[in-house]
């Protein structure tokens, strides 16, 4: 799938970043029906064999909607992948995205060749989540076809320069496809990321509070009745520096104004898990963004608001608003 093809078949440019534990099918063909591109983590399909399981699933429903909708087909969809030397099953999940031809590949924590190629046997696209030049430069030199970059503000694993630091950056070397992720929640947000220079906008934490979302009710509050000034950047709990929501650090009680500093050795990932996952189950990652985030509703009707945004935004600036497939 080409980038321009997959723009195109998007109600609004968007791409749901994939959430540890959060993402299920029930929330990516949710997303996918709405029209962004939806998204899971390999790794919440545990045991490994349930990851088929998944994978049937959603591309079976979304089959029978674009059978039933021809005018108004879904959005692809997206597998993300850990390629870090500790996830003991890189091999058996990309084997598993060969066997559905999944659309979108989202690889994170490394870049391999092998594995783009694996993806690009079938006509798959690549996009690895960066936070500086240096990642974004490896990725790209070992056969990814398209960039995410984390930039401050992000939900979960995340860098600390600016949006517009970090996009300028990497336009002025690479032209292909590029999703900008960091604080954004609303359709403004994902107009002002294309005015940027970005292609997509990469919205993860305004989806934890939906209903189809894996996450617990209290989760979803905090993101509802939380704000920029509740999200504090650590690497205690995996190793690597976030972003988390401080109410839960208090809940596991610590306090978020002084927190040490974590080890990086002991961050792993694989089908055993870790004694880290607390980290996404009792400790919530969460980005900046969520001071716009009011209720829980479906994942369908904060697709559909973000368009309204999108829209709206556009026609502030007197800007056409785009035409769309009709339902």
């Amino acid at each position: 799938m080409s980038p321009q093809e997959l723009k195109r078949r998007l109600s609004v440019p968007v791409i749901g970043a994939p959430l540890f534990i959060v993402s299920n099918p029930e929330l990516v063909i949710a997303q996918c029906r709405a029209g962004i591109v939806g998204s899971f983590p390999a790794l919440n399909a545990r045991p490994a064999e349930v990851l088929d399981a998944w994978l049937q699933q959603i591309t079976t429903e979304l089959a029978a909607h674009d059978a039933a909708h021809p005018g108004r087909p879904s959005a692809p969809f997206a597998v993300n992948q850990i390629v870090h030397k500790s996830n003991d099953r890189l091999e058996h999940d990309v084997a598993m995205c060969v066997k559905y031809r999944v659309p979108v590949v989202i690889t994170s924590l490394g870049a391999r060749t092998d594995v783009n190629d694996a993806i690009h046997s079938y006509g798959g696209l690549v996009l690895h989540d960066v936070i500086n030049q240096t990642f974004a430069r490896k990725a790209i030199d070992k056969g990814a076809d398209g960039l995410i970059l984390v930039a401050a503000g992000a939900g979960g694993h995340a860098g600390t320069q600016s949006p517009f630091a970090l996009l300028q950056e990497t336009r002025a070397w690479f032209d292909g496809p590029i999703a900008l992720s960091g604080a954004i929640a609303t359709g403004d947000a994902v107009l002002a990321a294309e005015a940027m220079g970005a292609d997509f906008a990469y919205i993860g934490s305004a989806f934890i509070a939906t209903r189809e979302a894996h996450a617990s009710e209290a989760y979803k509050q905090a993101i509802v009745e939380g704000s920029a000034e509740d999200i504090v950047y650590t690497s205690l709990f995996t190793g690597v520096h976030g972003n988390y929501l401080r109410p839960s650090i208090v809940n596991a009680g610590l306090d978020p104004d002084h927190l040490p500093q974590g080890d990086p050795s002991t961050m792993k990932f694989g089908s055993g898990g870790s004694s880290k996952s607390k980290a996404w189950r009792d400790i919530w990652g969460c980005g900046q963004g969520i001071g716009a985030i009011g209720d829980v509703p479906g994942a369908g009707e904060r697709v559909a608001r973000l368009v309204r945004q999108y829209d709206a935004a556009r026609a502030r600036l007197g800007l056409a608003v785009p035409a769309r497939a009709a339902a």
